[in-house]
């Protein structure tokens, strides 16, 4: 047979596309990465800015100012008691950008994922991106996919970026704290960061800890129908917990602020565990609630909003802001001690969103 015959003779395969896990040709331009865009990402997320299949998202917005926020998420494990890296993706990026007052609208979606990674397992994380969309009554509109080589990455990351838009002329911010203000709290600290360890480090107690994560953003439309430009600041405590929050607000608005721990609510679950590994609550993430500094004047009637709000219901005040000593936090031990609550110098607990 001749060289050109039997070359005529052969085949060459075609890929196999049916795969329990992801392959670096999920990452490549081609069919599998299409056949992946297209039975993932667009069919959890479809919304007419997707379905144009573009490289951008085009969109109309109403009048105001815009508010724009940008985050990555790497927490381990990436699946947690209350939630998974999906949800928390959605619900962190809803909340910075609430947190200026904002209606949160459109969202992108980057993911990193490493090549061997469990497709059935990103389609948990998707299908949950999508619920927590949903529930916050925002799109994700645009977004990109990455496949890297087995033992380049961790599983998987999510980068995920937001705009949304202030519809009035004033916003909270740190700076507009002034001395007399109150500051409240919107429930529970420490539930997440504490999940994230239980699960990583395989702890168990006799009552579950579970994440708090959620959207924030229709709290806040409360807070800010009842309070208005009496709310001062607001700020979701995430890495660093409520300590870090605390000492920001006072080192921008150059106050001192003063809270007491017995005012401080800590399921019993989370306060146990913490207090069996050596851990502040204070300083321990949250990815569901807020603080809020409010005008004494507006404080009853915002507090009494929150707690109308299933995301609020434990809302309580937990101190106040006085001209005393420039960029200090304060606190009232439960004995009636006063320490300083100090911002860490690193973290109690890396990877924790």
């Amino acid at each position: 047979m001749a060289a050109d015959d039997a070359l005529l003779g052969t085949s060459c395969p075609l890929p196999i596309t049916e795969h329990d896990t992801v392959q670096l040709s999920h990452g490549s331009g081609g069919k599998m990465m299409n056949d992946l865009i297209e039975q993932l990402f667009l069919w959890a997320f479809d919304n007419p800015h997707l379905r144009a299949r573009e490289d951008q998202a085009v969109f109309d917005l109403p009048p105001g100012k815009l508010a724009f926020s940008t985050d990555s998420y790497v927490v381990d494990p990436l699946f947690f008691p209350g939630g998974n890296i999906g949800e928390l993706a959605v619900n962190g990026t809803v909340n910075d950008i609430s947190m200026s007052g904002a209606t949160p609208l459109y969202l992108s979606a980057g993911f990193i994922i490493e090549e061997g990674f469990s497709l059935a397992e990103l389609r948990r994380i998707v299908e949950a991106m999508r619920r927590a969309a949903d529930q916050a009554g925002v799109q994700i509109v645009t977004g990109d996919t990455k496949v890297v080589n087995k033992g380049k990455g961790d599983k998987l990351f999510i980068n995920t970026a937001g705009v949304g838009v202030l519809e009035k002329p004033w916003r909270p911010a740190a700076a507009h704290i002034r001395e007399g203000d109150i500051v409240l709290l919107s429930g529970t600290i420490a539930d997440h960061g504490m999940a994230i360890l239980s699960q990583r480090e395989g702890l168990a107690f006799e009552a579950p800890i579970k994440s708090d994560t959620q959207a924030l953003n229709g709290l806040i439309a409360a807070m800010l129908k009842a309070g208005g430009e009496a709310i001062h600041a607001l700020r979701d405590p995430t890495r660093g917990g409520v300590a870090a929050v605390l000492n920001e607000f006072a080192a921008a608005a150059q106050v001192t602020i003063r809270i007491r721990e017995d005012r401080i609510p800590v399921n019993a679950a989370v306060s146990g565990a913490c207090e069996v590994l050596g851990l502040d609550p204070l300083y321990v993430a949250n990815e569901g609630k807020l603080i809020a500094v409010v005008s004494r004047d507006k404080t009853e009637r915002v507090l009494e909003a929150m707690r109308l709000h299933p995301a609020g219901a434990q809302s309580t005040i937990i101190g106040d802001v006085v001209a005393d000593r420039p960029g200090l936090v304060t606190m009232q031990t439960r004995i009636g001690a006063w320490r300083i609550v100090d911002m860490l110098v690193g973290e109690q607990l890396p990877r924790i969103c």
